[in-house]
């Protein structure tokens, strides 16, 4: 029995180590996106295999992507307190298997989504991963302090993703989205860069509180917040959304620019870490506001 107990400790930390890798919370925020792309692409409720599989394929499919970024980005990783607990950096799974693990995913990953939903989702997701693995991974985040801004296009996909897996087509709606998403990247990572400031520095990789001072950061992060206030209210502009989304949303908005101008003026790091964590809830909330939005107006007009 003693020895069954321990196999089946050795089995739950191998499992929780490789699933660490697929980096769970950032998957669930992106299948959160993509969802919502499904729902507002859809005039009811969105169709049961788009739903089921195409958001199975791209969470494989993402999770893939996070893995070969653990690959590729283990000697950094080392080097920083963020990341120096990660499964490779520890030795609990070997750069072999991780790449190994992550080619399995992406392969069935798009095998669902070339078989069971439609080509231009495969090709798309795809091409996120490609984006994201390699082109931001291996290139960008190295060479220049606009790593986030140019590779974020990778990491704001999802939302298309659910949209042309529920219509094959890509529309203005769906690339709004993608918008959202991509402008809210900067100041979100961009707070995290200040407060793990002495972490990118002793990896020598060329985020803008490193390259061009936190003042200068902080600078950008309450212009790129000013952006993200005038982009959310697009959707309710287009008439892509009611009432319901656009107070929401503005409500929100306030929070991030009370975040965004209270970093500014202030020298408390504190405030860096903080002003992430809401950024994160902040696209959460959106998304929700969109869902929910979507639904009313559906009702509302049904009836």
């Amino acid at each position: 029995m003693r020895v069954l107990a321990g196999e089946n400790r050795q089995l739950s930390s191998s499992f929780g180590d490789y699933l660490e890798l697929c980096k769970p919370r950032v998957v669930m925020l992106m299948i959160l996106t993509s969802l919502v792309g499904m729902c507002l692409a859809s005039p009811g409720a969105v169709p049961i295999f788009p739903l089921i599989f195409g958001n199975l394929g791209i969470a494989l499919v993402a999770g893939a992507a996070a893995a070969f970024n653990h690959a590729a980005d283990q000697h950094f990783d080392k080097l920083m307190r963020r990341t120096q607990y990660r499964p490779i950096v520890q030795g609990k799974i070997t750069t072999k298997n991780s790449i190994l693990f992550a080619s399995t995913l992406c392969v069935i990953g798009m095998l669902i989504l070339s078989c069971l939903i439609n080509t231009l989702t495969a090709v798309l997701t795809f091409l996120s991963l490609i984006g994201y693995a390699v082109f931001y991974t291996l290139y960008l985040k190295h060479a220049t302090p606009q790593n986030i801004v140019i590779g974020g296009i990778a990491g704001a996909a999802p939302p298309l993703l659910g949209w042309t897996a529920v219509t094959g087509v890509v529309s203005a709606q769906a690339l709004l989205l993608v918008l959202i998403v991509y402008v809210w990247t900067p100041p979100h990572f961009w707070a995290l860069a200040i407060y793990r400031l002495e972490d990118y520095a002793k990896a020598n990789i060329p985020m803008l509180p490193h390259t061009h001072s936190v003042a200068y950061t902080k600078l950008h992060i309450l212009l790129y917040t000013v952006l993200l206030i005038c982009v959310t209210a697009l959707p309710y502009v287009i008439n892509m959304s009611g009432l319901i989304y656009f107070v929401g949303v503005m409500i929100a908005n306030v929070g991030f620019l009370i975040y965004a101008l209270r970093l500014y003026f202030s020298d408390d790091r504190q405030l860096a870490i903080r002003t992430f964590r809401y950024s994160i809830s902040y696209l959460g909330i959106l998304f929700l506001l969109l869902l929910v939005d979507h639904y009313c107006l559906v009702k509302f007009n049904f009836i």
